[in-house]
């Protein structure tokens, strides 16, 4: 009788170890919608970094978008989504990670669109709604909240060097390593990292003396940094590699981007 009750043990741990090993792990695909018909042309029109890569690229970039599209939610909050933003939304995650086959986002589930800006209680309306995105936690957690308009208007700037869905994912790529504090360990090599740090403390430096042109939120801190730095990259890089060439080339060495001609 004890030998089957044995038994009976050692199969119900190895059942829970299969769930939580081969289960646990893997992300629920809720969404149901279609990936937008537009999908190519909404990049072509309205994404700059899809519109600098060569044929076999930007094959694989809409792949990749289509994709994440089919991993991901996008929620309105008393907005309504359109095929618009849901191409701007996946073509904003995509943009960070091109260079990294196969690279997803397990942290995210659901990016919840608001009309505009918010505050800290996630209110839409009165005084001191200046949050325009935002990576959940606690109960949020998995969840990302975006400006509609913003991510809209962010794409519409050519010149800006802000966009505030980039440093949203940017935030989750940094997360990957377990801590979001602007030291992306799972891109960045060992042997980078110190002069990473060095690098940050001295432009954070520059920003609270306003002697730089990158946005000051960046100074908040190390995290707030290198995403402040990232949506630069991402969308002024000329610019940066005129104005920051040190920070320009070690940015280079963590996200690897490929020349527009390759």
């Amino acid at each position: 009788m004890q030998t089957i009750q044995l038994l009976i043990l050692i199969i119900f741990i190895l059942a829970i170890f299969y769930m939580v090993k081969f289960l646990g792990g893997k992300k629920k695909v809720t969404v149901t919608d279609p990936v937008p018909l537009q999908l190519k042309s909404i990049l072509q029109e309205q994404v700059p970094f899809y519109q600098q890569l060569n044929k076999n690229k930007k094959t694989e970039f809409e792949e990749r978008a289509a994709h994440f599209l089919t991993q991901v939610k996008i929620t309105g909050v008393k907005t309504v989504v359109e095929d618009l933003d849901k191409v701007l939304v996946a073509a904003s995650a995509i943009i960070p990670i091109f260079n990294f086959p196969g690279w997803q986002y397990p942290n995210l589930n659901e990016v919840l669109l608001y009309p505009d800006s918010f505050d800290h209680e996630f209110e839409q309306q009165g005084e001191d709604r200046n949050i325009l995105g935002m990576v959940g936690s606690g109960a949020l957690n998995h969840v990302m909240i975006l400006s509609q308009f913003e991510l809209r208007q962010a794409f519409l700037n050519e010149t800006g060097k802000n966009n505030t869905a980039i440093h949203e994912f940017v935030h989750l790529v940094d997360k990957t390593d377990g801590e979001i504090d602007g030291i992306p360990e799972s891109l960045l090599h060992k042997q980078y990292i110190k002069p990473w740090l060095q690098l940050m403390q001295e432009k954070i430096k520059e920003i609270i003396d306003d002697q730089s042109d990158i946005n000051p939120y960046g100074a908040t801190n190390e995290a707030e940094f290198f995403a402040v730095v990232s949506e630069y990259f991402f969308e002024r890089p000329e610019l940066l590699k005129d104005k920051h060439p040190e920070l320009y080339e070690l940015l280079l060495k963590i996200f690897h981007p490929a020349p527009a001609s390759s």
